[in-house]
């Protein structure tokens, strides 16, 4: 199968591209960086679709995203170029198209903003973030598509890039304060899981919007001391708090992200790993780290 990746340099990117390879795929990475085989501003029509046109791609997975939560929402119109423009040059190259293409594209649960866990018609927008990854959901469903909207974490392969759980390391590790909001839930998957996931849905190709989270869901302080526990790290210097205290956050972020995953679980035929699980799976990756 032909893909190609675009944002393929990120956290997940550099996570799911190896195994997309390693399943005997023939992978083409797009993106600004040096290390994609294609440099190109996808926010370039003429330039991303000459390369589309030289490729012939059976599938797109688009991860390129401005997921800065703050950022987006003092620069709506940066976070609409980022986020929706770049993504209408692709559908627009997939509908022009004589050869048959399938978009993967990835979204965010900060779609959702009320009592959990999230069925993907219980859509609650309440920032500019989410406001412009629910804009390029509806974008992608021009075309044939599987949306899926996720959260993860696990370790980063990304020298400049760092995960929710590799920020957690290091600061337990040395020891630093850290606030931690005991009433932010959601339910995430590791990057692996959710690669391997991927892998069954370019066999499958459903249509649609779908969650891929983890079973259940945890509060982010509760994921942290579950997450140093199984660590054997001592948490020093955490601060547990409500979000709503917190001066220094700017922007509005969602309480309750969890999500059913009944539907995914259901196309696909598989059981979702619990967030404990996940957890699990992840923790050798940052044990005998210096």
């Amino acid at each position: 199968m032909k893909i190609v990746v675009l944002g393929a340099s990120g956290l997940l990117g550099s996570v799911l591209v190896p195994k997309l390879i390693l399943s005997g795929n023939e992978v083409t990475t797009i993106g600004r960086s040096s290390t994609s085989q294609y440099q190109c501003n996808v926010g370039n029509i003429g330039a991303i679709s000459g390369i589309l046109d030289a490729v012939m791609p059976d599938v797109i997975i688009n991860l390129i995203a401005l997921t800065d939560v703050d950022y987006c929402e003092q620069n709506p119109n940066q976070a609409f170029v980022v986020n929706v423009k770049t993504l209408e040059n692709v559908v627009t190259w997939i509908k022009k198209s004589i050869y048959q293409c399938h978009l993967v594209q990835f979204s965010t649960d900060q779609v959702y903003d009320s009592v959990g866990p999230h069925f993907e018609d219980n859509v609650v927008l309440s920032n500019y973030y989410a406001f412009s990854k629910y804009a390029a959901e509806l974008v992608a469903l021009r075309v044939q598509s599987t949306i899926l909207r996720t959260n993860f974490f696990g370790k980063s392969n990304c020298n400049k890039k760092t995960s929710f759980t590799d920020w957690l390391y290091t600061n337990i590790s040395n020891k630093e304060e850290l606030f931690l909001f005991s009433d932010v839930f959601f339910s995430p998957l590791s990057m692996t899981t959710l690669s391997e996931v991927v892998l069954k849905i370019l066999e499958v190709k459903p249509k649609g919007i779908f969650n891929l989270g983890s079973r259940d869901g945890l509060s982010k302080s509760d994921f942290a001391s579950l997450f140093a526990q199984k660590l054997n790290l001592e948490v020093h210097n955490a601060i547990v708090t409500s979000i709503d205290d917190a001066t220094f956050i700017k922007s509005y972020r969602p309480k309750d992200m969890r999500m059913s995953v009944s539907k995914i679980e259901n196309y696909l035929d598989i059981i979702v790993p619990t967030l404990e699980e996940e957890i699990d799976k992840t923790i050798g990756d940052y044990k005998g780290i210096v």
